[in-house]
């Protein structure tokens, strides 16, 4: 109780059952491990009932029992597991060794103590502590009549513990024709984020396509957005054409005449060069073949706005780049393609701009950049998109923890912007500006 005390809790949290692991956590600024140590505690006790009850009268069946047995002890070595990584973190907290591992493990209730009484341990932050967040942008992009408008000011998520920011403060302008890479660290928000632009999942927001809201007349423009997910979501057993002429009816209006729509259909055969294939059955498809056939489901309604999540994944070199080349050609027709991938420097030539999703020190998705590629390059001072990556992930990821610093820094960007000037331009003066800083 001593230690939670110094840490700036309440003395009394530390007797409190299953949530006394959630604030250890917090002492150790590791809120999401002290989460997940609460629940797999709060699982292990109900799994102790029927575990008790079946070793006292042989009330559970055998295999019930060895199931909840199971489960009791791989909840128990996770919980080890984020113990270890809490008990990390509380060393670096007060400045101590990871030696005090081999006490704080066998030991914890005799360790807190020790640490809580003793002046000699005092914690370089207090629970109740907030990290300093990178400064808002102030600037909203201004809807624009054609192309996509994102304002999106907060998007969140409330839990069992407390309100969470998933996004904060991201405005930009796409516009028409243009192929966009969305880039991120893992957890920095870029599914939330797709989610929140196509209205799947609404934040606090305005999003307009081609000057209409929509949010407010979803279900006017739901037809014009086209979103492929990772996973391919077909049945194997079905044809080729019948699998498209299926999406057909479900995305084409109801007006449309079955002739009209049967030639939709071999239009958009042709245009992803599955019409000799209109009469295989989809389990015999090679993997670039099914991606092809899940971007036209999506593609059938002729959307303005495609979104694609790792179109690529699984793919080799040579079929991933023919897949992203016809993704070139559908922006060159005026549409608007977002897309996430994990190789995007084998492909990066074919997109024009690059948005970059950070997590801030307080865990937030914010935004770090959004500008063409080349400018990127500039901005981050790094030649390709896994370098840029690296800058800004969290040390704890393998990366070198300077999202704040970006984050702050295109706010800078955002206003030279605003003013006229070209992402470049305004890059360039950012960096001039702050190397007379630093020389001062």
């Amino acid at each position: 109780m001593f230690l939670f005390k110094k840490c700036g809790l309440k003395w009394w949290q530390s007797f409190v059952p299953v949530l006394n692991n959630y604030y250890k956590g917090l002492c150790a600024n590791r809120k999401k491990e002290g989460k997940i140590m609460a629940v797999l505690e709060a699982v292990m006790l109900i799994l102790e009932i029927p575990i008790l009850i079946g070793q006292i009268n042989d009330s559970l069946p055998t295999p019930v029992l060895l199931i909840c047995i199971l489960v009791f002890i791989i909840c128990f070595i996770m919980l080890v597991v984020y113990d270890i990584r809490i008990s990390i973190a509380l060393c670096e907290i007060f400045g101590r060794s990871k030696k005090w591992l081999w006490l704080w493990i066998p030991f914890d209730s005799f360790t807190a103590a020790w640490w809580g009484l003793s002046g000699k341990f005092v914690p370089n932050r207090l629970a109740t502590d907030k990290d300093e967040e990178a400064e808002l942008s102030g600037i909203e992009a201004a809807t624009a009549g054609e192309g996509l408008t994102i304002n999106i000011n907060e998007r969140t998520a409330k839990t069992a513990f407390q309100t969470n920011v998933l996004l904060k403060d991201i405005h930009m302008n796409i516009p028409k024709g243009h192929m966009v890479l969305l880039l991120g660290g893992s957890g920095a928000g870029k599914t939330t984020f797709l989610n929140a632009v196509t209205g799947y999942e609404k934040a606090d927001a305005v999003i307009t396509l081609n000057g209409v809201n929509i949010y407010e007349e979803y279900d006017s423009i739901k037809y014009q957005l086209g979103f492929v997910p990772q996973q391919e979501l077909m049945r194997g057993n079905d044809t080729v054409l019948k699998t498209l002429s299926d999406a057909a009816d479900i995305r084409l209006p109801a007006s449309m005449s079955r002739r009209e729509k049967d030639e939709r259909v071999m239009e958009v055969l042709e245009t992803f060069g599955l019409a000799m294939l209109s009469g295989t059955m989809v389990e015999k498809l090679s993997g670039g073949q099914k991606k092809r056939l899940s971007i036209a489901l999506e593609f059938i309604s002729d959307p303005n706005l495609f979104i694609l999540d790792e179109p690529d994944s699984g793919l080799d070199g040579v079929v991933a780049r023919a897949l992203f080349e016809k993704l070139r050609s559908i922006a060159d027709e005026g549409k608007i393609v977002i897309v996430i991938t994990h190789t995007p420097d084998r492909v990066i030539d074919l997109f024009d701009d690059v948005i970059v999703l950070a997590k801030d020190s307080s865990r937030t998705g914010r935004l770090a950049f959004y500008g063409p590629v080349e400018c990127a390059r500039k901005y981050f001072a790094r030649g390709n998109m896994e370098a840029l990556l690296r800058t800004i992930n969290q040390k704890e990821e393998g990366g070198e923890g300077r999202a704040d610093e970006f984050i702050a820094r295109f706010s800078h960007v955002v206003r030279l912007m605003e003013e006229g000037k070209s992402c470049d331009e305004a890059v360039t003066e950012v960096l001039a500006s702050e190397r007379e800083v630093a020389a001062s």
